[in-house]
């Protein structure tokens, strides 16, 4: 099979970088949600946990429509116009900046990721609405103060702005470590901002398994936390209803209604900063 990321790598030794020999997160995310972007490696490792928990997939699918439908609240019925989504993966339909510039074509989106392979597709992230604007920084989630600087490039941070973090936070093995990154970030945007926030949880036995079974893989280890976890990085904030629900809870729109009483194990939400 051809090398799918070999149109798209950079020529400053990021494709170097790429270790092709153990699975990747973004690379397995995007083979479960119908990507072309992963390797062999990836879909070996993603074939061997939907043998052991087919609802994995669900996970993947359902965190993203979860993002489609919290991004046209809030740029249609929240007036945000401008969001900071962190530990974007790669590229797929209905990327952040696709759905906000549908409701509103002036909004601005900056993507923050630190991942080579993530790099390697920058190009295809940074497109946008002629009326609006979209970047990506090679920025790191653990440094929140240089997120915040560097993003300043492109948003107003005077003015209300939608953080994005899905399905990254369980990278941070350290409960706490991963609250005060989510704190930082918040303290550093203005009041009237948002938090939109999922995460795969311990709510099964089977999603507890697959989430051994990819750390025994080699990769990045993914920790799958309590659902009472998941509302903590919340404190502080003002939940909009129906508060941290399972993703296909969350504003079920006409169409996928019927997947609301799945029970995939992912929560989320969305919350103001007063």
């Amino acid at each position: 099979m051809p090398d799918p990321l070999s149109q798209s790598a950079t020529g400053d030794g990021t494709r170097a970088r790429i270790d092709t020999t153990k699975p990747h997160s973004a690379r397995f995310w995007n083979y479960f949600v119908g990507g072309k972007d992963h390797y062999e490696v990836d879909r070996e490792v993603g074939d061997r946990i939907k043998g052991i928990f087919p609802g994995l997939v669900d996970v993947a699918v359902d965190s993203r429509l979860f993002l489609g439908r919290a991004v046209r609240h809030l740029a249609a019925a929240e007036g945000v116009r401008q969001f900071l989504d962190i530990g974007t993966g790669l590229p797929t339909a209905d990327n952040t900046h696709e759905v906000a510039q549908r409701v509103a074509p002036d909004a601005r989106i900056v993507y923050v990721d630190n991942d080579p392979i993530v790099l390697a597709h920058a190009n295809a992230l940074l497109t946008s609405s002629p009326e609006g604007r979209t970047a990506y920084l090679d920025a790191d989630l653990h440094d929140p103060d240089t997120v915040l600087e560097d993003a300043a490039d492109t948003l107003d941070l005077s003015r209300p702005v939608a953080l994005i973090i899905l399905n990254t936070l369980g990278h941070v093995a350290d409960y706490e470590e991963a609250r005060e990154v989510v704190r930082r970030l918040m303290a550093g945007l203005p009041s009237g901002s948002f938090l939109l926030l999922c995460d795969g949880t311990a709510t099964s036995e089977g999603m507890v398994a697959a989430a051994e079974a990819y750390k025994a893989s080699g990769a990045i280890p993914y920790h799958v936390r309590e659902v009472a976890e998941i509302a903590g990085f919340f404190e502080g904030l003002e939940l909009l209803e129906p508060g941290v629900v399972r993703v296909t809870e969350w504003r079920p729109e006409y169409g996928v209604a019927d997947r609301a009483s799945a029970a995939v194990d992912a929560y989320g939400g969305l919350g103001r900063k007063a």
